[in-house]
């Protein structure tokens, strides 16, 4: 076998696959910890609130800064000012300290602006609504958690730059920060065995605020030194609009994921925020409905977060600058497609087999959390957005590799198109399915947007992402996907579902663990190569009989 023209020489293609693999370790193993902590918070809040209005409250007016810190902080910001800095600190280390002064301030100031407009409207709507004191609690939730928004985008700016400079780990810290504040609020409530009402929630998203406010101070701290901040930038003005004139294209094209999970949110609040009739219907959702769908999307967003996003976000920073060569870029982006299938498929057959099990452990501990009903209604949610956790971790790569090619229209176009689907389906589907609707409108929406993107990168891009090799290494990560849900299942009619929480708690154990060892010992049998790119730190990428450079 020969080594094809247009393949990149091995010491840089080695080189760029063990910068890929240490990056992917370092985000997701701070990423882990984040969303362990994610967890650790949803399930304290459940506990606290459960499948009550209160709850759906809570959940929802979380939701709105929530999104902007998804938004921001895994993606769009990141991707739209990454290029930008990389480039201006190449060329000269000033200049990138003026982009960076001058992105904060201008970002600060138009996030302020929007959140001042917002809380305006939200009051007007208080003043003159008639009195529904399910939708009033409601907005003065949001209303105090959305200066969350502008710090929230600030810490995101100061995140991008943290990982230019190759500070991945503390980059992707700042939501330790988030779910230690609520956790430690949580706790309180739980030891002293408060009511969940009203005035828990509103303690609780003070403390939403309070921990953007330390994230940003947090990472200004760490980059002290590494950057020279400045009020002259009249250098940086032109790298600052082509960034910001990309930024919407950006948040759209990364988005889809998290605005189908927003509209979801608000088609649920219905219930909360006008009664339960549509025009005089009976509104399939109840008040409970937008906690139940926010508090399980938890579950699916763990394997994506810890592993998913942290493959894009060690992965761009490299299709940057390998943007003007052809080989090293594809070589990559093959790489990040293969180590996301290899978490993703695997995860999510296996959060399908274990729903009942892991939302019951989860979600249903003694007299607090969801009790019976809502438990069945959690588990059916989990089993809608749990088919497509391989392609939400796939949409991600793969749109940040058009924004390495400066290319933002495609993958914008193709969101706002997933998006009105998403909406479409939601509106459709929460009539048979009820809660459920929406979680299978949105893994429906992110299989097609990955069929697509994967298709125009092709055409587009001139990047036949799945090469004869690399169709050969999917082919082989659905085969040893397939071979670890044998067991598990078999696994499941053997030991009958209990309603005891302990041993739901033990089943669920078991069966993780049995899935984890067939799925280890099926990818040594099948020689796959991706544990081992992770894992090694010394070798070489070469850890099978291929490199994903090579032609066949």
């Amino acid at each position: 076998m020969t080594r094809d023209s247009s393949s990149p020489p091995a010491s840089t293609e080695h080189a760029s696959h063990r910068s890929l693999a240490a990056a992917v370790r370092a985000v997701s193993g701070v990423t882990l910890l984040s969303r362990l902590g994610g967890l650790a918070r949803d399930v304290l809040l459940v506990h606290i609130f459960g499948a009550t209005a209160v709850g759906s409250a809570f959940a929802s007016a979380f939701a709105i800064p929530n999104m902007f810190r998804r938004l921001f902080g895994e993606g769009a910001l990141s991707a739209a000012f990454i290029p930008e800095y990389t480039r201006a600190r190449k060329a000269d280390p000033a200049l990138a300290g003026q982009l960076a002064s001058l992105t904060l301030v201008a970002l600060g100031a138009a996030t302020s602006a929007i959140t001042i407009l917002i809380e305006l409207v939200l009051l007007l709507v208080l003043v003159l609504a008639p009195p529904n004191p399910d939708r009033e609690l409601s907005l003065r939730l949001i209303m105090l958690m959305l200066p969350f928004m502008p710090l929230i985008c600030g810490a995101a700016t100061l995140s991008g730059i943290l990982q230019v400079h190759g500070r991945y780990g503390p980059a992707a810290s700042g939501p330790l920060l988030l779910n230690g504040f609520i956790i430690a609020a949580g706790l309180y409530y739980i030891a002293s065995g408060r009511q969940g009402g009203p005035n828990a929630a509103y303690t609780l998203g003070a403390v939403t605020v309070a921990s953007g406010l330390t994230q940003s101070l947090a990472f200004f701290i760490i980059l002290r030194g590494q950057v020279r901040w400045t009020r002259a930038w009249s250098a940086a003005t032109a790298p600052a609009r082509a960034m910001f004139r990309r930024f919407i294209p950006v948040m759209l094209g990364l988005g889809t994921l998290q605005l189908n999970a927003f509209f979801d949110q608000l088609i649920a609040m219905w219930p909360l925020w006008v009664g339960p009739t549509i025009l005089g219907f009976a509104y399939p959702l109840d008040k409970a409905s937008a906690g139940i769908i926010a508090f399980t999307q938890r579950l699916y967003q763990f394997p994506l977060g810890v592993f998913g996003i942290a493959v894009a976000t060690a992965i761009f920073p490299l299709l940057s600058r390998h943007h003007d060569e052809p080989a090293a870029f594809l070589s990559t982006l093959r790489r990040g497609v293969r180590l996301s299938l290899f978490i993703g498929l695997p995860a999510s057959i296996g959060l399908m087999l274990v729903r009942t099990d892991a939302t019951r452990v989860l979600f249903s501990f003694g007299d607090s959390g969801f009790d019976e009903r809502g438990l069945t209604r959690s588990a059916a949610v989990l089993l809608g957005y749990a088919p497509a956790v391989w392609a939400y971790s796939l949409n991600h790569v793969l749109t940040r590799a058009f924004y390495a090619r400066a290319d933002t229209r495609t993958p914008t176009r193709i969101a706002i198109y997933m998006v009105g689907l998403n909406v479409a389906l939601n509106v459709i589907l929460i009539w048979p399915l009820h809660e459920a609707g929406p979680p299978w409108a949105t893994s429906i929406s992110a299989t097609l947007q990955c069929l697509i993107l994967m298709h125009l990168c092709r055409t587009r891009l001139d990047a036949p992402v799945l090469d004869a090799q690399t169709r050969g290494a999917c082919a082989r990560i659905a085969l040893a996907s397939a071979f670890m849900a044998c067991p598990v299942l078999a696994f499941g009619f053997l030991w009958e579902r209990p309603a005891d929480w302990s041993a739901a708690a033990l089943r669920l154990l078991a069966a993780s663990v049995l899935g984890a060892i067939a799925y280890l010992v099926a990818a040594r049998l099948l020689r796959l190569p991706e544990l081992g790119w992770l894992l090694s730190r010394r070798r070489t990428a070469r850890t099978s009989t291929e490199t994903p450079a090579r032609s066949e």
